[in-house]
């Protein structure tokens, strides 16, 4: 006799899987803004990425073969791990709403594991040697711009530059730009005012994070160019299902395999402000 069994997820997984690469990509804000590297297949877990010294250039003298300039490099060696998540959908739901459930496994283990990336990401802000701030004080946007101004003193190229804070942080530095949210004396202020978001200060993006960890208010962001951070990928999002007899349903597997490390330290500085909103 012909057994009937209720449908399972395998023949959704391209389903699946494009809606939690799509979450992923979109919801990932820092994932964007360093250096990204793929791990190639058969290449194991590490990628050695290397980063060169900077050279300096010379008059030369008409006829006079110049004194050589050694041309060297460190590698940086970044090694991936994995980060997931299990979620096991019944028959049930299956059955009462199908496409639904797909479509929201997707998104919400997209958005899982980019939330994951950026708070790695962010993790890595703690690793800049050179610190401005010491947790006790608010920030302002002058406090940015000295930030900035001493990153491009060291010659980090202005393209591709970055700032990153908690949105707790981000509060003081739009009220230093408005005047506390009164009377901006500059279109940057009118932009806060009308938009509720930043935009550039000295010709960098501000951009806000969640995946920042604040401890009653003091949390650590950063200024940086995307060469001072890496993040290199073995594999990308991947889905894979078991089916679950007894609980009746199937147990959908997400994860996704990378590591991150710190590049160029002089090409970023830690942001170690106090939010003035959160006591």
């Amino acid at each position: 006799m012909a057994v009937t069994n209720t449908t399972t997820l395998a023949g959704l997984l391209p389903l699946i899987t494009s809606e939690a690469l799509f979450q992923a990509n979109e919801k990932s804000l820092l994932k964007g803004l360093v250096r990204n590297f793929t791990i190639p297949a058969g290449g194991g877990a590490q990628i050695k990425v290397p980063v060169y010294a900077n050279t300096t250039a010379a008059a030369l003298t008409e006829g006079t073969e110049p004194t050589h300039t050694a041309i060297s490099n460190s590698g940086v060696t970044i090694t991936a791990s994995e980060v997931g998540l299990v979620s096991l959908i019944s028959d049930m739901a299956m059955r009462g709403a199908p496409q639904d459930v797909i479509r929201d496994a997707g998104k919400l283990m997209g958005e899982a594991i980019a939330a994951k990336i950026d708070a790695d990401i962010a993790a890595t802000f703690t690793n800049f040697s050179v610190t401005q701030g010491d947790g006790t004080t608010t920030i302002t946007a002058a406090a940015l711009f000295e930030a900035a101004a001493k990153l491009r003193a060291l010659s980090v190229p202005a393209d591709g530059m970055s700032i990153v804070l908690h949105p707790e942080i981000a509060y003081d530095v739009k009220s230093s730009i408005t005047s506390t949210f009164a009377a901006p004396a500059s279109e940057v202020g009118n932009s806060a005012m009308r938009n509720s978001y930043v935009g550039l200060l000295s010709g960098i993006p501000v951009y806000e994070s969640a995946a920042i960890v604040s401890t009653s208010g003091d949390s650590i962001g950063a200024i940086f160019h995307r060469d001072a951070i890496g993040i290199a990928f073995q594999n990308d999002i991947q889905i894979e299902t078991q089916r679950e007899v007894g609980a009746r349903g199937d147990k959908i597997s997400g994860w996704a395999t990378y590591g991150i490390g710190e590049l160029i330290d002089a090409y970023g500085m830690e942001l170690n402000y106090d939010s003035s909103i959160v006591s």
